[in-house]
This record gives C-alpha cells, structure tokens and sequence, in this order.
C-alpha cells in the first residue's frame, strides 16, 4: 500500500468506534488508478469498456463514466440478471462477458433489446446461435450477439501445452467465419461484436519482488503470447470484414494487458477492472503500476500469547485454484503472518504479530486486502470511501442492494 496517508494510526483512526468487519476504498488511490488507464486509453485514442464483476459497486462504476476523460464506456457485465439491473438504474451500452441459454436469461435480453437497449450476449458455439435465434423469433426482434475468441497461448501448437483461459473453443480465422457464417444463415441474430481476453496476459504478475528469473521467463512467454495472438485476432477480424459483417467493436485485454491490449490496431476497446481496486493478485505487473484502493478490516477479539493476536472471521478466500495466494493479504500493520494450520477462517483469524504491534489490543481493527477484485463486495453490504484521509462516503455494493448475480 504506497498511499503516505493511509498507514495503520491513520487508518484506524478513520474507523474508530465503527462496526467490524468494514470494506473500504481509497478514493484518492482509486482515482489514480482510473487517471493511469485513462491516459493509456488516450494515447491510443480508444476506450475502456468497464469490468462490472471486477467492482460490483454502482457508485463507484457511475464514478468511473463521470471521469473528464470520458474514455470509460459501457459496461462488461457477467450475467443478464446483471445486466437487467444496470439498465433499471439507467446504463446502457453492454457486453455481456459469459453465455447462457437458460429461458429466464433470454426473456431479459430479449426485452431488454425490445427496449433499445445496446447489448451483445457471448457466444462460441453453433447451440449459442440455435437458442438466441429461436428467442428473436418469438420476439419478434433481432439479438445481438458477440463471438468469443480463444486467446490462449499454445506454444507446442496443439492443445498439449494450454496457456490460458479454457473460455471459447473458437481459435482461428476459419473458426469464427464458420460460426459467423452459421450466424448469417440465423433470421433473428447478428454477430456485431468480438471479443478475445487474453486471460493469462491480464492477470499474471510478472514483476515478482525477489524472484526476477522467474519475472524475466514469465515476461519472455507473454511477450511471446502477445505477438502470436496480435497475429492472430487481427487475422480473425480481417475475416469476419470481408465476409461482410460489421463489428460495433473489438474488445480485448485487462487490468493487466492494458499496454499490449490497447496497442493492437485490431482492438477497438479495452476492458479495466481489477486495476482499479489492486487486490491482492495484482501488485506486480512491469508494465502497468496500481494502487491498492480496495481494502477491508476485521476486529481483533484475541491475544492467544504473546506475539499474536485473533481477529474474527476473514476466511475470505479468493476463487481458482485453491492455494495460499488466494488468502487475503494482511496489509497493516506490517509484518503480520497466518498461522500454517489454521490460516484465514471462518469465524477467526490468527495472526503472529511483528514486535512493534505490541500497542494494539483489543477491539482496534487489522487492515487487509482481498487476493481478488470485485469477490470482496460479495462479503459486505457497503462500501466506506475515504479520501484525504478521512470518511466522505458510504455506498452500497450489489449484496447491499439486495443483489446476488451468480
């Protein structure tokens, strides 16, 4: 956390006296980190498409579309439910990232686009197309759709060695005029966006403090990927123009790819998301720089023995593959260490205590982030925002208005 206000006195000043466990963001390290990938999104004269499952706060999503660069447009949403509750608060402008075929999904995307809302729902495969044909047909209306494109490494040439993302099986040129060609003979859908998010760019640190021939091979590969899957989406939209189809976009990257991303000509748009709180999983990165904004606190109820102390709850626990990475990160004060057989838990969390948090007793509050993004809004109904070093706001996460989308 390099906020030179935000250290542990100050912190738990702001919040003296609230209820424990809280969530907050630092507005003043959020804004920066808007103001960075709104630059990048400048020079390359494009715009950013916001990553709803990443932030699952509306303030703060509605912040971001207020910012005087006016690059941030539209939203990634992760299901149509989702989608559905943003247009009610007034949005527009929507790719929704995953397919679904479930009746109740297409009932709201098909009165959503009676509605005249901009929408485009994932496909990438011939069942996809089957379903949302039958939907505008008995709609009476046109669906939209968005071809998802596999921009997984395979470096051996075969699916041996898989580098990636398992999202779409769709990967060549060939491919996506197949499914493009399939959407055609469709009366009631039209691909007129593409997606390929290259996952494994995005979201993989390679900027590991003490471990630099392990950044130096992991840099080595991406940058290998990027050149190999730059080839390969602009040879996809190349295809898909002179079959005739017309794309109101070609979205790509993250949080972590925005550099690469938004330099490939072929792209139109970039997706940000993670970024803008940098959790845990994204504090180093060589290209792009974060600041942590996205934190919460947990009271401490404990002092087992000397050197420890026991907060209650914090068994947070990020989503993928379950490993120590995806235990929250304890922040302030530093120095703080899980126990190996307890770890993060349920109702309580251990923790040894470097010797100079000897000051600290009971009810004052121990400060952490989430190892993910926007996982951390699933735990708390609000969000406090601070800024200049003290409270300005609370505002309420998707669970806090009454929300549960996937």
């Amino acid at each position: 956390m390099t906020s030179t206000h935000l250290n542990y006195e100050t912190l738990r000043d702001i919040f003296r006296d609230r209820r424990l466990p809280l969530a907050f963001v630092d507005l003043d390290a959020f804004d920066r980190n808007a103001d960075f990938a709104a630059s990048l999104a400048l020079s390359s004269r494009k715009t950013l498409r916001i990553g709803s499952k990443s932030l699952r706060c509306l303030p703060l999503m509605e912040r971001l579309l207020a910012h005087p660069s006016g690059v941030f447009r539209g939203f990634l949403t992760f299901t149509l439910e989702e989608t559905d509750y943003l247009s009610s608060q007034g949005h527009n402008d929507f790719v929704v990232a995953y397919p679904s075929v479930q009746a109740v999904d297409m009932d709201i995307l098909a009165r959503l686009t009676l509605e005249g809302r901009t929408i485009s729902l994932m496909v990438d495969h011939p069942q996809h197309l089957e379903v949302l044909d039958k939907t505008g047909r008995d709609f009476g209306v046109v669906i939209c759709a968005c071809l998802d494109i596999d921009m997984s490494y395979r470096p051996l040439g075969s699916d041996r060695l898989h580098l990636g993302l398992r999202r779409s099986p769709i990967r060549t040129p060939q491919q996506a005029l197949d499914l493009a060609r399939r959407a055609q003979d469709c009366s009631h859908v039209r691909i007129d966006a593409v997606m390929g998010y290259e996952g494994h760019i995005a979201g993989t640190n390679d900027d590991l403090p003490g471990e630099e021939l392990k950044s130096a091979f992991l840099r080595v590969l991406k940058n290998a990927s990027v050149k190999e899957l730059t080839h390969r989406r602009t040879a996809v939209i190349h295809s898909l123009q002179a079959e005739g189809i017309k794309l109101r976009l070609v979205n790509g990257g993250g949080s972590g790819s925005l550099v690469s991303t938004l330099s490939d000509p072929s792209v139109t748009e970039a997706t940000i998301g993670s970024g803008l709180y940098a959790p845990g999983l994204f504090h180093h990165f060589k290209e792009v720089k974060y600041t942590p904004s996205a934190f919460f606190a947990l009271q401490v109820v404990r002092i087992p023995k000397e050197g420890m102390l026991t907060c209650a709850g914090g068994g947070y626990i990020a989503s993928g593959p379950t490993d120590a990475s995806k235990a929250p990160y304890p922040v302030l004060p530093g120095g703080m260490r899980y126990l190996d057989l307890e770890g993060a838990g349920e109702v309580q969390t251990p923790l040894l205590m470097p010797p100079d948090a000897a000051q600290i007793k009971l009810g004052d509050p121990l400060f952490f982030q989430h190892a993910k993004a926007g996982e951390l809004c699933e735990r708390f109904n609000e969000l406090y925002l601070i800024q200049g070093g003290a409270i300005v706001d609370k505002v309420k996460t998707y669970r806090g208005a009454g929300y549960c989308f996937l």
